[in-house]
């Protein structure tokens, strides 16, 4: 097992808009997380993700990207990023980016062009498709496929009468990786920010890149279209190690690749050292077993032996050259000790275990913002204080279009929706925890952040913080 500085790390993922606002909008900026750099020495993490601080549109959070070289205005400017990767860098951490390559914003100028007419140069850089005949002589998708974020995967565009395809929302149209042309214009944004400086990347849903084809899903269940329809495509080897050797093999950098429908199988040929791609992906092993026939807002148990079968297996499969990323939750999924604990009687002991858990396995393992200090999942009363599109969308599908009685979608919502994990960062217990001065956060901050938040843990021995602080520096003494 070949030695690299990302196997020894802690990386610690930043979700920009709910970590520290500074300027008084109720939204977390770069000058934010500037601010509180020495906070993430003192806890000893090396690797700093950032989610996406792309331009964009904001329809699903900075995921849908309408330019790749510019700097979303509500989070500050591309003076701000160089001083904040300076910053980083003097403190002896490293930055690494959220590099979203499967699909950009609607409003991306490529996008803009390719959606003006048939001939247009750039039509091929994203999927259209003409639509089906109904019985009624009605136009129809092209096929049956569904998006993540609820309803069909495609769109008609009246511009021309064909469909484009989104595998998430319909402002995030997906790219067509069979043009060339499109893996040249990724590979210049992955260059553009490697040699900024920058150390590396998470790639959004990397394993979706590659398409196979066209028909129409065959699976009822979600989750097996996604393993078995969207993922791990024919040619999505061949795209990865196309950009490893164009491009990343000219830096000392890490990647780390987040993996829908990747199974044990798959996951060596994305990460083995003899593969020349990537050097982990996140799995969804753990992450979609509780999804229950519904999909995530349809959540059954899941069991202790289940739920540690999962990391035995992948420890395993990796064991022949490849390396596993140690994570349980992030900014796609609710917090951990409300989801893998107890975050009622048993919240410090479950946070402190899941914690040893992550930090005594042979892998790398990642820290989500709040995660030290044992932030929860949040229980709003109502559908009008949650944000994130996946849950509007399900709410729409689900209560209002279904019939589903609004307080059963909202219990499930609790237990599983995004937006959990996406209420501002409790720095004390001052108003709104300390995240802004605004009295206006984006979205509420958790009611339990007087108990919860990090001024009463910082100089606490016995503190979720302070163990957090003492597992990182134990993983170290010991490689």
């Amino acid at each position: 097992m070949k030695r690299a500085w990302w196997k020894e790390s802690v990386v610690y993922q930043i979700y920009p808009r709910s970590f520290k606002d500074t300027t008084g909008n109720g939204v977390g900026d770069l000058r934010g997380i500037l601010s509180e750099l020495d906070t993430l020495r003192d806890l000893g993490v090396d690797i700093i993700w950032l989610s996406p601080v792309y331009e964009s549109p904001n329809d699903d959070n900075g995921y849908d990207i309408a330019d790749y070289r510019a700097i979303m205005a509500e989070f500050g400017t591309m003076a701000d990023f160089d001083e904040l990767l300076d910053g980083i860098h003097d403190r002896g951490m490293r930055l690494i980016m959220d590099l979203v390559a499967n699909h950009t914003s609607d409003e991306h100028a490529w996008f803009t062009e390719s959606r003006a007419s048939l001939d247009n140069p750039k039509r091929d850089y994203y999927i259209w498709r003409e639509g089906r005949t109904g019985p009624d002589g009605q136009s129809l998708p092209p096929n049956n496929w569904r998006s993540f974020f609820s309803g069909p995967a495609w769109e008609r565009d009246e511009a021309t009468g064909q469909y484009y395809l989104h595998l998430f929302t319909r402002k995030q149209p997906d790219l067509n990786w069979e043009n060339p042309a499109v893996r040249k214009e990724i590979a210049d944004v992955v260059d553009f920010w490697l040699a900024k400086g920058v150390d590396g990347f998470r790639m959004d849903v990397i394993s979706l890149i590659s398409k196979r084809g066209y028909g129409d899903t065959p699976h009822s269940e979600f989750n097996d279209t996604i393993a078995n329809v969207y993922a791990n495509g024919p040619r999505v080897h061949e795209f990865l190690q196309e950009m490893v050797r164009d491009v990343i093999s000219r830096y000392d950098v890490m990647t780390v690749g987040e993996g829908p429908g990747i199974g044990l199988a798959e996951g060596p040929l994305y990460v083995n050292e003899d593969r020349g791609e990537l050097n982990m992906v996140f799995h969804f092993g753990h992450m979609f077993m509780d999804h229950g026939p519904g999909g995530k807002f349809d959540p059954v148990d899941v069991g202790l032996p289940a739920f540690k079968k999962v990391f035995l297996d992948w420890d395993r499969a990796m064991a022949g050259g490849g390396w596993n990323s140690l994570f349980l939750g992030n900014h796609d999924f609710p917090r951990m000790v409300s989801r893998y604990g107890d975050d009622g009687e048993h919240w410090w002991a479950s946070a402190r275990a899941l914690c040893l858990m992550l930090m005594s396995m042979r892998g790398t393992p990642y820290v989500y913002q709040g995660d030290e200090i044992g932030m929860t999942n949040v229980a709003f009363p109502s559908i009008g204080d949650y944000r994130d599109v996946e849950t509007l969308n399900a709410w729409a599908e689900e209560v209002v279009e279904g019939g589903r009685e609004p307080e059963d979608f909202l219990r499930a919502v609790h237990r599983q929706g995004r937006d959990n994990a996406r209420t501002p960062y409790q720095w004390s217990d001052a108003p709104d925890a300390g995240f802004t001065a605004s009295g206006r956060p984006w979205i509420a901050v958790n009611p339990n952040f007087p108990r919860v938040n990090l001024a009463a843990q910082r100089h606490d021995p016995d503190s979720i913080w302070a163990f957090y602080r003492r597992m990182i520096a134990f993983r170290k003494a010991h490689p």
